[in-house]
This record gives C-alpha cells, structure tokens and sequence, in this order.
C-alpha cells in the first residue's frame, strides 16, 4: 500500500529570511493527519537567505539529521562542534539529555536549500553526540546508498533509531530496488527533479508512505534526488 503526501499539500511558512515546507505537523502548522510516519517525525525542506538562519535554540531526545541540497549550511553547537554543511554531507546530531545549536546559511551571498530531519529515538536520555560524513555523487548515482543507520554500516552515520536511511541520485532511465523486510516500513521524499516510485511519478516535494511492499523501486524521470527511509 502506497500513500502519497504531495508536494503542494504540505505546510509551511515564508518569513521572509526562511522559506520552509513541512512534511508533517510542525511549529504553527498543525494536521493531526501528518503527525509523522513511524518514527520519522519532521521532514522541512528550508530555504535560508544569505547571511540569515536559526539562533541558538534547545533539542532534547531526538536524532536530528541535516542534508544539504545547494549551498553551505552552518553549525555550532554546545558540544563545542562547528562546522558547514555542504551537499553531498549527512550530519548527524543525537540531542539526547539536551543540546543546544544554531545554524546559519554559510553565504553571505547565495541562499542555502536544506532538509531538516528528525527521528524519533529508540532509547531516551542518551549522551548528546555529532558525527558528519560525506558521500560523492558517484556513491549515490543511481544507487541507493546508505547513509544513515542504527549501526554504522557500510561507512553511515550512526543513530539512536532502527531507521535505515538511504540517498540516491537518478538520471533518467537509472533504476534501484530496496527490498523491505516483513513488518518494516518505508517513507521516500523527492527531494529534486522527478522519479517513478513503484509506477507512480514523484515530483520534488512530494513524498509518500510504504507498508506491506515488499520492494521499494525507483527510476529516474528526470535528473533526480531521493531519500528513503527504511523504517520499523
């Protein structure tokens, strides 16, 4: 069974210094419809103008993950952890019994296009943690490589979740199957360009929610770029 959530249902705002789609419920945008999807709880896809971004604000027990899509994203944290998030980077930061952080568009003269990502943990109150890895082009095309996962595998980021998560960029024509074991669940977002998920063309934006398939399959419309989230 496949749900979509498309692109233009989704909430959001636009303040101006950030423009930001949300997924699912969050901040002022509340659906009691798109509270998450197991326990995958905030997808927004931000768009921050030059020089502008997020002051230092609080997370406690929840693993928070950053992909960047163009641009340069700026991170500090209380751990004493800075650095800037570029595409092709997955950083990670486990909030566990609190963390606090800001972010910022790197530039002063380009915008930064961003996915914030959130993910309910499996274990509350654990040490607050950061761990970023870079994954090239040529990792993810036309494959679904990992990138995120509750064990490290295959050089991912590790986090406090049973939730695999995967990235991948398809031309048109290229074509990836992830198989989905008995019980487990899966979430794809369309982050660029367009894809066929099981028969059906995604557009960016768009997402959609898997249970009881045995495969997730994709294959590039146009030059695209997707996520997929494994989920318990």
């Amino acid at each position: 069974m496949m749900t979509l959530r498309p692109a233009d249902a989704r909430g959001g705002a636009n303040h101006g210094w950030l423009n930001t789609k949300h997924t699912f419920s969050f901040a002022n945008y509340y659906d009691e419809r798109h509270m998450g999807f197991r326990s995958l709880r905030v997808i927004n896809e931000d768009r921050v103008t030059p020089g502008a971004g997020f002051g230092t604000h609080p997370h406690r027990d929840m693993e928070i993950i950053s992909y960047v899509l163009e641009g340069g994203l700026s991170h500090k944290d209380s751990m004493g952890t800075g650095s800037v998030i570029t595409p092709g980077d997955v950083q990670r930061m486990s909030a566990g019994t609190g963390v606090q952080h800001s972010e910022f568009n790197a530039s002063k003269v380009d915008p930064v296009h961003f996915l914030q990502i959130w993910l309910m943990p499996d274990e509350q109150g654990v040490t607050p943690s950061y761990e970023q890895k870079t994954f090239s082009a040529a990792d993810k095309q036309g494959r679904l490589k990992l990138v995120a996962s509750p064990d490290g595998a295959d050089g991912s980021v590790r986090i406090h979740s049973a939730t695999r998560l995967y990235a991948g960029l398809f031309a048109k024509g290229e074509r990836a199957e992830l198989a989905l074991a008995p019980e487990r669940h899966a979430w794809v977002h369309v982050a660029k360009g367009e894809v066929q998920l099981n028969g059906q063309v995604l557009k960016a934006g768009d997402g959609a929610a898997l249970s009881k398939e045995a495969l997730v399959t994709l294959e590039g419309v146009s030059a695209g770029e997707v996520l997929v989230f494994d989920l318990a």
